[in-house]
């Protein structure tokens, strides 16, 4: 097992789907974290005990990620709660399930899919990095997503802001290298969480989906969680700048 006793993460939409895998998988690695949730309390309050069981400190903290000043103090409740930044996991994000056409794409659409997928990552790490650069040390993690690598037909806004996410990660990867912070990003295919729940409602949609696999599935968020993981860990010392995808061969490039 990878342990990251002594650590302090940051994880955000820690309260369902991939986050709340890498909280409950973080915690058991040994680190203390604060994650964010948005809308559903209950929820993060269920992480929150699950994951307290491995004897970690876990605490949960209501951020909209969409506006900069409550990244401000998800950061800034992190530090005094734990002491330090050493992990981010920008996970939190959106996607919308019905298809929609550019010619029909509203500057709100558009908007928000951006301030939430894009804004919300860029924000977080502007807060976290100087943390990171006062201990001289920090490792973030990104969720990007293959859309980002291949463009996604009527979900344009979330493979485009998938997309910069990549190329965020790519630039920040030289720009802190000097400060001994890593940057990564993983990108995962279709996954079996709530999010894409109403897709695979649908059988026949959620066959064909799972047809197009070269492994024959859908990952699970906990199989996404693990890479996660691994790039926060001493194991990934040596890398940034990476995109590692989690797809199940279903595209092929990084």
């Amino acid at each position: 097992m990878i342990s990251l006793a002594g650590k302090a993460a940051l994880i955000t939409g820690g309260s369902r789907g991939i986050g709340a895998a890498c909280v409950r998988l973080f915690a058991r690695a040994g680190a203390d974290i604060v994650f964010s949730y948005n809308r559903d309390a209950g929820s993060a309050e269920r992480v929150a005990q699950e994951s307290r069981r491995h004897g970690t400190r876990v605490e949960f903290f209501k951020a909209d990620l969409a506006k900069m000043s409550p990244a401000e103090k998800l950061v800034k409740f992190t530090h005094e709660r734990l002491g330090r930044v050493d992990i981010l996991v920008a996970n939190a994000g959106i996607w919308n399930v019905e298809d929609l056409p550019i010619e029909k794409m509203s500057e709100r659409d558009w908007d928000r899919m951006m301030d939430v997928n894009l804004k919300s990552v860029y924000s977080v790490i502007h807060f976290s990095v100087p943390h990171m650069i006062r201990q001289h040390s920090g490792r973030i993690v990104a969720i990007s997503s293959t859309a980002g690598q291949r463009g996604e037909a009527f979900h344009s806004h979330y493979g485009a802001s998938k997309g910069a996410i990549i190329s965020l990660v790519k630039g920040l990867s030289t720009e802190l290298a000097p400060h001994n912070i890593l940057i990564n990003s993983v990108a995962p295919g279709w996954v079996d969480t709530d999010m894409s729940k109403p897709v695979f409602k649908d059988k026949k949609a959620f066959k064909q989906i799972c047809e197009k696999q070269p492994l024959g599935r859908v990952a699970t968020a906990e199989e996404c969680a693990g890479p996660v993981l691994f790039l926060a860990s001493d194991l990934a010392n040596f890398i940034t700048g990476e995109i590692l995808n989690v797809n199940g061969g279903s595209v092929l490039c990084g």
